[in-house]
């Protein structure tokens, strides 16, 4: 797909612009944002008015009596839209958007916009299921849609084609400061699971995504991407799960990729609604924030494009979605008057103080405490420097042993060793930033690295990819601070001799109280 050439819909679908090919065209979802001051919606290079991608206020959507539920063997096909009528396989569902339903826009307001029935036909697959394969083309092949929507951003669009580019610098500095480092290594240990049960099976990861485009391409239909930007998803995935639920996530995670724990699933009933909602319930009940972000915020997010890309009527779409998306996405579209405005699922969660900053300011302050105790006390100046120089070597040693177990440049290993104990004093900063800033600029990362992160199977891959170099010296480099934390800790008390009952009746007599 050549992404330069950006056209309108010449004359169909004026709310959206099309990447277009000699083969198809693209058009993304995920690129819209609102301008208030002209109450427009830039995509791409144009600017269309929000009165074209508005929020739905009927509830009608029905699936006929002369269509089948997710499950019948086979499926009545409206005669009027002169397609093929086969069967469809069990993963799929047939609906009709009404022309009462208006597709969602992004700041939820509603202008009557009436428009003709789309038909919209969801099939529910595993994303490294052979059988869903062939089920996505055989349907593709025998409905000859106008459109094939799939579940991708066009981030995610543009990994599996092979379309990231190869020179762009990565953003190393905004991924530390940011906080970022652990959602990317949470992104890998998802993607590698994934991989892993792809090789096993024997199926590249989004392989039916790849099979929905390519006939797509071949039948002339168009291709939508549905999905939210996977950015956006996993910074609200991270940022909103409370912190034990990312011990819990990341155990698990650590675990599958070792082989401990879980139970053996057949890949190929991934798809039947009884696993799914097994599977679905299982997290919600292990992690319900995780669940939220990742199941029911793009559930809404899903119908709410597909009802933008159904816009205009006469249309017969094809949306390729995973099997756990397909019974809220249906709901949604049965009731889009609960779809919320799409602009909410797009914000990135405000920062908060969690855990982590607040035992981290409450070291803080009993550190500066201790200090101005021992010295109301009289503890001699010479013990207090001593204390100082204990401090400053064990979170130094603990810092840099963790840039140095991750494969850091020396470079980075003495930065760690330089700045941990300012950095331990100082919640609003970590010793990892500083010591992955110092790796990065001696490894140079490019988004070639990024690219070749999925397929990093052996810790020797890890430690071969300058990417993922960068973030596990940042990662390693905090853990041996945080250790260094509560360990200097100690050993400032036991060589100061603080006893902190005595000490705090010792400085209040001091201090005359």
């Amino acid at each position: 797909m050549d992404r330069s050439k950006i056209t309108d819909s010449q004359g169909k679908d004026p709310e959206y612009n099309f990447h277009s090919s000699s083969k198809g065209s693209i058009y993304s979802m995920d690129k819209l944002t609102t301008e208030s001051a002209e109450d427009s919606v830039s995509v791409g290079k144009s600017k269309l008015f929000d009165s074209s991608i508005n929020k739905p206020e009927d509830t009608g959507v029905s699936i006929p009596s002369s269509v089948a539920e997710a499950g019948d063997s086979e499926v009545k096909l409206d005669i009027s839209s002169e397609l093929i009528a086969e069967p469809l396989p069990d993963s799929a569902s047939e609906l009709f958007v009404p022309s009462s339903i208006r597709p969602p826009a992004l700041d939820g307001s509603n202008p009557a916009v009436p428009f003709q029935p789309s038909k919209v036909v969801l099939i529910g697959t595993a994303h490294v299921s052979e059988k869903s394969v062939a089920e996505v083309r055989n349907a593709i092949r025998n409905l000859k849609p106008d459109i094939v929507a799939v579940e991708l951003c066009r981030a995610r669009y543009d990994s599996l084609k092979g379309n990231i580019p190869e020179t762009n610098q990565l953003p190393i500095k905004e991924i530390l400061s940011e906080g970022k480092v652990y959602y990317y290594l949470v992104h890998w240990l998802l993607a590698y699971v994934q991989k892993k049960i792809g090789d096993d099976m024997g199926v590249k990861p989004g392989a039916e995504m790849l099979s929905a485009i390519a006939e797509a391409e071949a039948s002339g239909a168009r291709v939508a991407l549905i999905d939210r930007d996977i950015q956006v998803t996993l910074q609200r995935f991270w940022g909103r799960m409370k912190f034990t639920e990312k011990i819990k996530m990341l155990g698990s995670l650590i675990g599958g990729l070792i082989g401990i724990g879980g139970s053996e699933i057949d890949i190929d009933q991934i798809t039947q609604q009884d696993v799914v909602t097994a599977l679905v319930s299982e997290l919600r009940e292990f992690a319900p924030t995780a669940a939220e972000t990742l199941i029911d915020e793009r559930d809404a997010y899903l119908a709410g494009s597909i009802l933008r890309v159904a816009a205009g009527g006469n249309k017969t779409i094809v949306a390729v979605i995973g099997a756990g998306h397909k019974p809220g996405v249906i709901n949604y579209l049965k009731n889009p008057k609960s779809i919320p405005p799409l602009s909410s699922l797009m914000e990135l969660p405000k920062k908060r103080i969690g855990i982590g900053k607040i035992v981290g300011f409450g070291i803080v302050g009993l550190a500066i405490l201790v200090f101005l105790l021992l010295i109301a006390s009289g503890t001699p100046l010479k013990l207090l420097l001593i204390a100082f120089i204990w401090w400053f070597i064990i979170n130094g040693v603990l810092s840099a042993a963790g840039a140095l177990l991750a494969g850091g440049h020396p470079y980075s290993v003495l930065t760690a060793f330089s700045v941990a104990w300012l950095t331990s004093l100082n919640p609003m900063m970590a010793a990892g930033w500083f010591a992955g800033l110092v790796e990065a600029k001696q490894r140079n990362p490019t988004t070639d690295d990024i690219k070749a992160l999925a397929g990093i199977d052996t810790f020797k891959g890890m430690f071969k990819n300058r990417f993922m170099r960068v973030l596990l010296v940042a990662s390693f480099a905090n853990i041996g601070s945080v250790m260094g934390t509560f360990l200097g800790a100690y050993v400032m008390m036991q060589v100061t001799g603080f006893d902190p009952q005595d000490l705090l009746q010792s400085g209040f007599s001091a201090l005359g109280l």
